[in-house]
């Protein structure tokens, strides 16, 4: 094992993918002279050349369009959003293009496209930088949506995501780039759509994802000391969903808590909430508690972003709130 910052991670998954691919390439703002906006592409200008690390103006709906054309003639485009927020300028070319090419042709073109990039709050960034929109693409048929919350899994993850053959919606944080965690030496690949049982647990099951994850870890740590064993299940990929893992773990500790970082209307945690009383409804011993952000657009005031946001608090009173203490 090696220590690599998130961001190292990334970028070793790119370049690997790209020296073994030719028809791999990465295009995006600042991704090229800069280094990308982030760091996650430092180096890849100097190795790969200006022909497949490319820099574009600022036009998410135009370079979105060229990467989703070019897989039609057998390229593997990575397509940088400096933030998904910014992709909803693109998100026509995302959802009527590289998600119903395969289906529209008949078979005869699949999308092997990544779109990547931040997701939700990075701090005091206010309402229009700070949106999770995870739920968003999940809904779209076609497309796959990955949300790693360690170093480890993002290379994984990501190098799998470049090999698959249908569109991937790879969603980071800038708040974990510089994120430090153990990564295997070598070559390895994490396949899409299994989660990873994070800890292991006997009271409740807490379910989560991408960066707020480790508010759950937090709670964890703290319940620990009331002697409350709390099974942790990271999902890793969205989209598909591994909702056998949930199940299973939910069957063992028979109650269940769900922490997302997105609005509470119609999100992945009400997706899961759904499927778990339909499956495994006799096996539940409280009511499904869900942890959301506020149902508004994100704050810039400090004061008001704690309260917008959720946090290990939250998680440590719906834990308790579902074990009845």
């Amino acid at each position: 094992m090696k220590t690599l910052q998130f961001r190292e991670a990334v970028c070793e998954a790119m370049s690997e993918e790209m020296r073994r691919d030719e028809s791999v390439y990465l295009m995006g703002e600042e991704v090229a002279e800069y280094n990308g906006a982030y760091k996650a592409s430092k180096g890849m200008l100097d190795e790969f050349g200006e022909k497949r690390v490319i820099d574009t103006p600022i036009a998410e709906l135009g370079f979105a369009g060229i990467g989703v054309g070019s897989t039609m003639t057998g390229n593997r485009p990575i397509i940088e959003f400096m933030t998904f927020n910014f992709a909803l300028v693109g998100i026509d070319q995302i959802i009527n293009n590289a998600a119903k090419i395969r289906q529209m042709s008949g078979g005869q073109f699949p999308c092997p496209i990544v779109f990547r990039g931040p997701t939700a709050s990075a701090g005091q960034l206010a309402a229009t930088h700070s949106q999770a929109f995870e739920s968003w693409y999940a809904n779209c048929p076609g497309l796959k949506v990955v949300v790693p919350s360690n170093p480890a899994d993002a290379k994984g993850l990501l190098k799998s995501a470049i090999r698959d053959d249908d569109p991937v919606i790879f969603m980071e944080s800038e708040q974990m780039y510089g994120d430090k965690g153990e990564v295997p030496e070598g070559e390895y690949t994490i396949p899409l759509g299994v989660a990873d049982i994070r800890r292991e647990g006997s009271d409740v099951t807490i379910v989560s994802f991408g960066k707020i994850i480790k508010e759950a870890d937090k709670a964890a740590d703290e319940l620990a000391k009331e002697d409350i064993s709390c099974e942790i299940i990271d999902l890793r990929t969205v989209k598909p969903l591994d909702y056998e893992a949930v199940l299973t773990s939910v069957k063992k500790t028979n109650r269940l808590v769900i922490l997302e970082e997105a609005w509470p209307f119609g999100n992945v945690s009400t997706e899961i909430t759904y499927h778990v009383q339909d499956k495994a409804f006799d096996y539940l011993d409280a009511p499904i508690q869900r942890i959301n952000t506020a149902d508004t657009p994100a704050p810039y005031s400090p004061v008001l972003l704690e309260e917008w946001l959720p946090n290990h608090q939250d998680v440590i009173n719906a834990v308790k709130k579902v074990l009845y203490k």
